[in-house]
């Protein structure tokens, strides 16, 4: 189970196992089949799907975009009904997914979130993502993120990629970005706005946890073909 933090309320981690292998099963999949195509070892779905284990940011997305399912679907219960690409509207990706057609939003009925009671998820490698919206957006993540000293969201190794673009701005704390070739270390104040079908690596690059806040759009499924291999250093790092 997950634990109810202070100031807001986590989804059991339970329940979100039981939707993963709801969405697993109608499409099909064995644990063993869905595990091959994401990389990982049966052990660890299975675990995820009992409630045993947290995922990665990165594996999180991964299974999403696998079952072609919203981050919503899988993390909280009052995740609203969308069309079967997981949009409300129409939308396609153009050119390896540069271009998107933004879809239709629909707002929440509820305009205000108060802090006290947000909706919050606690991810493998010391990630915290906390919704700053009182209901689920399809197709749009709006959060309040945290990561703690050595958290990541990938392995160093590891990069992940998915549909749609990121806007972020750091509170605190030091944010390391690398996107494709290119390193940058982000400090209160600055921002960063990329298309999240390159491949990227978020971690913290300092001693102190890092807060910022995070908005993803067109998190959809889509065809991405897979990189041959994570982009090696040219040239050094930018700052």
């Amino acid at each position: 189970m997950a634990r109810r933090r202070g100031n807001g309320s986590t989804p059991e981690y339970g329940e979100m196992g039981d939707r993963l292998r709801e969405s697993r099963q109608e499409r099909g999949l064995s644990l063993r089949v869905l595990a091959d195509r994401l990389g990982v070892s049966p052990s660890l779905i299975s675990q995820v799907e009992t409630g045993r284990a947290k995922p990665s940011v990165s594996t999180l997305y991964a299974i999403a975009t696998e079952l072609g399912i919203s981050l919503d679907e899988l993390l909280f219960t009052d995740a609203r009904a969308t069309s079967p690409d997981g949009v409300g509207g129409e939308g396609e990706v153009a050119g390896g997914g540069a271009a998107h057609a933004l879809p239709d939003i629909e707002l929440p009925s509820e305009p205000v979130q108060r802090a006290a009671t947000r909706k919050i998820i606690r991810l493998a490698s010391g990630v915290v993502w906390e919704r700053l919206t009182t209901a689920s957006m399809p197709n749009l993540d709006f959060f309040f993120v945290t990561y703690e000293v050595g958290g990541a969201s990938s392995p160093a190794s590891e990069f992940q990629r998915h549909a749609g673009q990121e806007w972020g701005y750091i509170i605190s704390g030091t944010l390391g970005v690398r996107i494709g070739f290119e390193e940058y270390a982000l400090g209160p104040g600055d921002a960063i706005a990329f298309d999240s079908t390159t491949p990227h690596r978020l971690f913290n690059a300092g001693d102190a946890p890092v807060h910022g806040v995070w908005f993803v759009l067109g998190r959809r499924k889509v065809e991405i073909a897979p990189s041959a291999a994570s982009p090696a250093p040219e040239g050094g790092r930018r700052r």
